[in-house]
């Protein structure tokens, strides 16, 4: 494990329009240089009123400076490992590919559809001589989802009519069990696009979610994806195709409802990491997914990979 271990049990990752948490002190700000580089923002070390410590790390940087494509997921999710972070609980912009999902509506989805083109390195073991076959079949942490379904509803649920979108008339809403399509951008989908993504079964779109998820499982952390919808895509026929400007619309409120969420989530999710099982199935996951050691193996890349997995490596 890294020098830099903070005991931060509790990592968030800021998306779109969320830059920072509510509740929370400021303790410092840490940047721990990784293997994989720098995280793409220095990582804000906070406390709950409580005491307990919070990590908070904003995905594109501080302003919103980093596109999708070029966020530095390696060195984002070595960092907070490093720290000491087992949960993450991350958040998104999203687009929706089904007129329930409504913008202001929030999604806990637990399948991803990876339509990303391959420029982003999506592995620890990538350019190493150690290779290794991460489990992905369930992409998300089944047992934090499912714990923050209750905890998450109750708050998504009693905010005020209309949510996000002052032309809605009904309250904003938390879906579960939908599947979210990560794509390359930075551009939006086309019409086609769009229409395709939902007849194979996608439910909301992003650009965020891959490799984070993945990497997340390498390192042996439990990872949710608490997804806010801003628009409707391009897929409704006689309506405009989805712009910057439309997502930007529901973006602040939504985000102010994100903050909501975590304040309500954080300090239980920190007991259930510390005393739980909440975190059971990542324990021990890549145990079998590393392939047995050879000699072709290099001393410098099992050093490396001791960042993240100092059981198998050290």
């Amino acid at each position: 494990m890294g020098a830099d271990n903070e005991n931060v049990l509790v990592g968030v990752i800021g998306g779109s329009g969320l830059y920072h948490l509510d509740n929370l002190t400021l303790l410092k700000t840490v940047n721990p240089e990784t293997p994989w580089g720098f995280p793409s923002s220095p990582i804000a070390i906070c406390v709950l009123p409580s005491g307990t410590k919070v990590a908070f790390l904003a995905r594109h940087g501080a302003g919103h400076a980093i596109p999708p494509s070029a966020v530095p997921a390696r060195a984002n999710i070595a960092a907070l490992k490093a720290l000491g972070v087992r949960a993450i609980l991350a958040f998104s912009a999203v687009g929706s590919l089904r007129e329930e999902l409504a913008p202001g509506d929030f999604v806990l989805p637990d399948q991803i559809i990876d339509r990303t083109k391959g420029v982003r390195p999506a592995s620890f073991f990538e350019g190493t001589s150690v290779v290794a076959h991460a489990a992905f079949g369930d992409p998300f942490s089944g047992k934090l989802i499912a714990w923050l379904e209750e905890r998450a509803r109750r708050v998504v649920e009693a905010a005020e009519e209309g949510g996000a979108d002052p032309a809605r008339t009904t309250k904003p809403k938390l879906h579960t069990g939908k599947t979210i399509v990560c794509m390359e951008g930075p551009q939006f989908s086309t019409r086609a696009e769009s229409r395709m993504y939902r007849q194979w079964g996608g439910d909301i779109i992003n650009m965020s979610v891959l490799p984070e998820a993945k990497l997340a499982r390498e390192a042996e952390l439990g990872y949710a994806l608490m997804a806010t919808v801003t628009d409707y895509d391009s897929w409704r026929e006689g309506e405009s195709a989805v712009t910057a400007a439309e997502v930007f619309k529901t973006l602040h409120a939504n985000a102010a409802l994100s903050r909501q969420v975590a304040a309500t989530v954080l300090e239980e999710l920190n007991g259930a990491a510390a005393h739980g099982d909440l975190l059971t199935e990542e324990i021990g996951s890549m145990q079998y997914s590393i392939m047995p050691r050879s000699e072709q193996q290099k001393p410098e890349d099992r050093q490396k990979l001791a960042y993240i997995l100092p059981n198998y490596f050290n």
